[in-house]
């Protein structure tokens, strides 16, 4: 069994090409002896963003705080404080934050994407 709090996972700026003011902090992953899937929080600055890219598998989004954009289908749709976000495998996308900042958690598969620390990868 595992609890952990979110305000108090310690976390690791995101150091990439592409990502502007990302930090992250692996919410259970296989480390925690989880087989299937990693959930990861990030905290993205005011401004701050992910690199626009994509992947052969799906992930799931969900907004905590604050508020911003991801690009999706071509276009860039807002996001605010409780939105979820699905993103299909193959497509591009990006998360972008307002001028508030933004905090999501999201899901990948372990088999995928444990150690990538791309945002919302």
């Amino acid at each position: 069994m595992l609890i952990r709090n979110i305000a108090e996972a310690p976390r690791k700026p995101v150091q990439m090409d592409g990502v502007k003011g990302i930090a992250m902090a692996v919410m259970v992953g296989r480390e925690d002896g989880a087989p299937n899937f990693a959930l990861r929080s990030f905290d993205v600055e005011p401004g701050g963003h992910s690199p626009k890219h994509q992947h052969d598998y799906e992930h799931e989004v969900y907004i905590v705080d604050g508020a911003g954009e991801v690009l999706l289908e071509g276009a860039y749709r807002p996001l605010r404080k409780g939105d979820v976000v699905y993103v299909p495998a193959d497509h591009e996308h990006q998360f972008r934050a307002g001028s508030a900042g933004m905090k999501f958690l999201c899901l990948v598969p372990m088999s995928r994407n444990c150690g990538d620390p791309t945002p919302g990868s």
